[in-house]
């Protein structure tokens, strides 16, 4: 299993939200690249970076931070934020993000999705937020009329292979990861899943550990890592003994 650690990006900055809610954002450093170092240097193995601007404004915003952490460290990394035509997908790539993460597009326009999947293979990753079931689109402002079950078996008949699944009642909560909902999302849509959303401590990693069957790939690792209530070495050291 993969540990993801976050770095969302607004305004230049590396900030944590609470359930998405912009007007609950603390700052946790000026410089995102600094972050994207130090998780380098305690044994991460990919970053997850979301340009949280872009995700309202539906094109990239934060590009000159993105383009200081992929200078920075020499880990891959997925970015998602307002990534919706082919050329900004291939334009990411170029500039050395390894996958990009479809959101609201996946909704409005999954041919879209079916076509850069054809184009770059498993770069493509499709982020599914939600709340209770039901999507939601554009930076988690607005909720869909699709549900996420529909959403994932939707995307695997697109080609897509990977999705995170973010529960965004829990985003920023430290409640604990929703980890029934995301292995049995897992296993309705025969898809590798990436867990997000509350995750706390080591607890919640043992508990991803243990859904066997279920293709939980990794989990996004946000506020706990930030605030100290989730060790990222100590979690590397659960996932590498295998407990």
């Amino acid at each position: 299993m993969i540990l993801f650690p976050a770095i969302d990006i607004r305004g230049g900055k590396c900030v944590r939200l609470v359930k998405g809610d912009f007007a609950r954002e603390t700052v946790f450093s000026e410089r995102p690249a600094d972050m994207a170092r130090r998780w380098q240097n305690e044994g991460a193995q990919y970053l997850h970076v979301v340009d949280l601007d872009g995700a309202r404004s539906g094109k990239p915003v934060n590009l000159a931070a993105i383009e200081d952490i992929l200078q920075q460290v020499e880990l891959p990394v997925q970015l998602g934020g307002g990534i919706r035509d082919l050329e900004t997908i291939d334009m990411l790539l170029e500039m050395g993000v390894s996958r990009v993460i479809l959101g609201s597009i996946a909704v409005k326009n999954p041919a879209l999705v079916k076509e850069a999947v054809a184009k770059f293979g498993e770069k493509i990753v499709v982020g599914i937020d939600a709340k209770d079931g039901i999507v939601a689109v554009e930076g988690w402002g607005k909720s869909s009329p699709v549900a996420v079950r529909d959403l994932a078996l939707d995307m695997a008949e697109c080609g897509v292979k990977r999705i995170v699944y973010t529960d965004i009642s829990r985003d920023g909560m430290l409640s604990g990861v929703n980890v029934e909902a995301t292995a049995r999302l897992a296993k309705v849509s025969g898809l590798s899943v990436i867990a997000s959303g509350g995750v706390r401590d080591l607890t919640d990693i043992e508990a991803l550990l243990a859904c066997g069957e279920a293709k939980v790939e990794g989990v996004i690792m946000g506020k706990s890592i930030y605030t100290g209530t989730l060790d990222l070495k100590q979690a590397l050291e659960l996932v590498k003994k295998g407990r």
